[in-house]
This record gives C-alpha cells, structure tokens and sequence, in this order.
C-alpha cells in the first residue's frame, strides 16, 4: 500500500474507534439511568457496581446538591449510595430520567460528557418535584468496557409539582 492510504487508513480506525467510544458511553449512561429509574424490578447494588471504575467519584456540585448528595469515592461506596434511594428502599414511588443537550468527547481510553437531564419525582410521602440538572461525566475503557470514572451533577432548578 502506499503512504497515502496508509494514513487514510489510520485516521478512519482512528475516527471509527472515537465513535465507537461515544457509543458505548452513551449505551453506559442509559443504562445507569434505567437502573435508576423507579418504578423497575429490584436494582443490585452489583448491577450498579459494574457500572464504574475501581476508583470511581460521585460527587453533588452547588451549595444544595453538595449538602443533599456530598461526594462518595470508590466503586462499592458509589453503588451502596446511589442503591440506598432505589427499591427495596421506599424513597421514590416514581423516579424518572430524561437526558438531553449531549455533548460527549473521546480521546484514546478516556472520555468526557456532559448533558442536561431532567427528573420526575414522585416520593413516598406522596411529593412531586420536577429537576433540572447538569451532568458532567469522565468515563475510562478499561480491558476494553468503558466504565464511569467520575460522576458529577449539579441541580439548576427544581420545583414541585401539584398531582
């Protein structure tokens, strides 16, 4: 082959594999949201678990989401935290996910994203709240399966809903 298609050649596998990772990171948040999402069969805390890096973060950002969520570190503390509001626990009767305004960059073994997500609650107190809030997201492929790296959100608004 000549020099040409060569470099052809390595900037295609190069564009394809960056797809590649925006797809699998975009498959990874869809899933972490289902696994949050309430009314759903039991969520394991394993299930959640696999979702992260050995050194993962979870962390609130902003005054209220800062003191309502703090900052957990580590894959087993990250799941037992995000597992703690979803069923068995009665927290939520309702807890809906939607995500929007993606933005997600790949570069080699890491990425970054960021979206703006909205959330319906219902709580078991009978409570209704609509979220608005900003994602932003570090993901890393290790052994070859992305994983969420550090996971940070910041509410912009909230209000309650009347039933």
């Amino acid at each position: 082959m000549n020099e040409a298609l060569l470099q052809r050649l390595a900037t295609l596998e190069g564009d394809l594999a960056k797809l590649e990772g925006e797809s699998a990171v975009r498959r990874l948040l869809a899933r972490y949201m289902d696994l949050c999402d309430v009314p759903r069969a039991v969520t394991h805390v394993s299930d959640l678990a696999r979702l992260f890096t050995e050194d993962a973060i979870w962390e609130g950002l902003g005054t209220q989401t800062a003191q309502t969520f703090g900052q957990h570190q580590g894959r087993a503390a990250v799941a037992a935290f995000v597992g703690g509001y979803l069923p068995p626990s009665d927290h939520f009767k309702l807890n809906l996910h939607f995500l929007t305004s993606e933005s997600i960059v790949v570069d080699g073994s890491e990425a970054q994203g960021q979206w703006i997500m909205q959330q319906i609650s219902t709580y078991a107190d009978g409570r209704h709240e609509l979220f608005g809030t900003r994602l932003n997201i570090d993901f890393r492929c290790v052994d070859g399966t992305w994983l969420i790296a550090h996971f940070r959100t910041q509410r912009l608004f909230n209000t309650e809903l009347n039933a």
